[in-house]
């Protein structure tokens, strides 16, 4: 038990919310800890105990738990998104007084935080909706937060969220005050679709190395280590660089060949995706990693569509021809790197379209800097963007910045070569694929949308605008072509 009142207390002790919490404790900040299940406090003071008698200290009930914390107080939830999180308030909210806040660590909808900031403020509590990401190891030694919502709130832990982010040199660590309302889980949703296009074009990269330059999985290996030295260095090209390093504990061979492919999802990346579409900004990169899970997902009829095609005579690749590895591998690099800045192109433009709707004043290259560490998408890269961003704040686009411009001149041919490559392989690459198609509308002055946009008047009267005279015209199309076919 506490002697005197802890500085924060932390409800919710799942793995995340386990690390979080020995994580502030260790940080020198004594916390208290409660969960539903009594178990989870059980074995998280266990683990405070072990890990270096760290100043945590368990409750078994709400009441207590509440009544421990210094005053004004702080509570982080760590529970899942939805329903348990209004529970979770619910209970809380019972011994809080006023001035109190709650934080909820949670991948919420920004709306629901939105929602229940309000609600909460009716009863003088403040609310924060709090990003984090780095998975179970940044939550245990530091990682990237996103708190939005009451900038007072912010105010009563800037002091032990400065101390628990990861820290990276020369840019501070990895939180910053994010802005308003829904803004923190907002802009963690779209970190996680960034994730997902991430995710996806390595994925693709191992594919076209695999299936085509017949890379076996210690060159792999080899490939993604020597990656993860120059521009892609970064967590997911270190962790993919490990998984081809491992070898099958229950099996001859490597553990990656055994592993079912069918991608599960918690929501965020579709909640991304919807996001897009309701803001109208592009973000094919992003739509088509999720496709691509949706399409994983559909197993049973990829064997039997194999079946189908085999007996067409469509093997798995269908050209056989020879490829130089030592450029194959030079390419790929290329591609995914040029791919790569599209899709943080597109979550960038996304967080940009939002703020504007919501009046959120959210600072992209700030954000950019609060990714370099702790975060799933820590990248290298990312500092890059940071300085686009100081270059210019109004960047219409990534790709527009003359660094960034010059890196995709340099690299679009070998682009070009390995989606040709992919393509003729039968081997699918959505996401570089979507990456290029991106770029190439992007830089094309005029686009085939005039036709779309004649279509549209011709069957609907939707009418249109002309290069050469302002205004709007609509044109009775199916009477000139009855009249010219008559």
């Amino acid at each position: 038990m506490a002697g005197q009142p802890t500085r924060i207390g932390l409800a919710g002790l799942a793995v995340m919310g386990q690390n979080l919490a020995l994580n502030i404790a260790e940080k020198g900040f004594p916390i208290s800890v409660y969960n539903r299940t009594t178990s989870k406090v059980d074995e998280t003071v266990e683990r405070a105990k072990k890990e270096g008698n760290l100043p945590l200290y368990g409750f078994h009930d709400p009441e207590s738990f509440v009544k421990s914390i210094q005053k004004p107080r702080v509570i982080i939830m760590l529970v899942k998104a939805g329903a348990p999180v209004d529970q979770t308030i619910k209970t809380l909210s019972a011994y809080l007084e006023k001035g109190d806040c709650i934080v909820d660590g949670g991948n919420e909808w920004y709306e629901n935080t939105e929602r229940r900031e309000k609600a909460v403020a009716e009863n003088g509590f403040l609310y924060l909706g709090m990003g984090v990401s780095g998975g179970e190891e940044g939550a245990r030694n530091g990682p990237s937060m996103m708190p939005g919502g009451s900038y007072e709130a912010y105010k009563n832990i800037e002091d032990i969220v400065l101390k628990v982010a990861a820290q990276v040199r020369d840019s501070g660590p990895c939180v910053t005050y994010i802005g308003k309302g829904g803004s923190g889980n907002f802009v963690k949703m779209v970190h996680n679709g960034i994730e997902y296009g991430d995710m996806q074009l390595i994925a693709e990269a191992y594919d076209v190395l695999k299936s085509v330059g017949k890379l076996s999985n210690e060159e792999l290996h080899s490939v993604f280590t020597d990656w993860n030295k120059g521009e892609l260095e970064s967590f997911l090209v270190e962790i993919t660089a490990d998984i081809f390093g491992i070898k099958d504990d229950k099996g001859d061979g490597h553990l990656v060949d055994k592993v079912l492919d069918k991608t599960g999802m918690k929501g965020t990346g579709k909640w991304t995706v919807q996001q897009a579409a309701e803001l109208s900004v592009p973000a094919p990169t992003i739509e088509s990693s999720l496709d691509a899970r949706f399409l994983s997902g559909l197993k049973d009829e990829r064997v039997q569509a194999a079946k189908v095609f085999k007996a067409g005579g469509f093997g798995d690749i269908l050209t056989d021809q020879t490829v130089d590895k030592k450029q194959l591998i030079d390419d790929v690099r290329k591609a995914l790197y040029a791919s790569k800045i599209c899709s943080y192109a597109q979550g960038m433009n996304l967080i940009r379209a939002k703020s504007m709707e919501k009046g959120w004043g959210l600072k992209l290259g700030e954000l950019a800097r609060i990714w370099k560490g702790g975060c799933i998408i820590r990248a290298i890269f990312l500092d890059r963007i940071k300085q686009a961003y100081d270059r210019n704040a109004d960047l219409a686009n990534l790709l527009v910045d003359p660094e960034f411009a010059k890196e995709i001149i340099e690299r679009q041919s070998a682009w070009r070569r390995v989606v040709c490559l992919a393509i003729n392989s039968g081997i699918s690459t959505p996401g570089m694929s979507a990456s290029l198609a991106y770029f190439d509308s992007y830089r094309r002055e005029r686009l085939p949308a005039n036709l779309v946009q004649a279509q549209r008047d011709y069957f609907g009267a939707h009418t249109y605008e002309r290069t050469d005279v302002e205004g709007s015209f609509h044109t009775e199309w199916f009477k000139i072509a009855r009249q010219s076919k008559i």
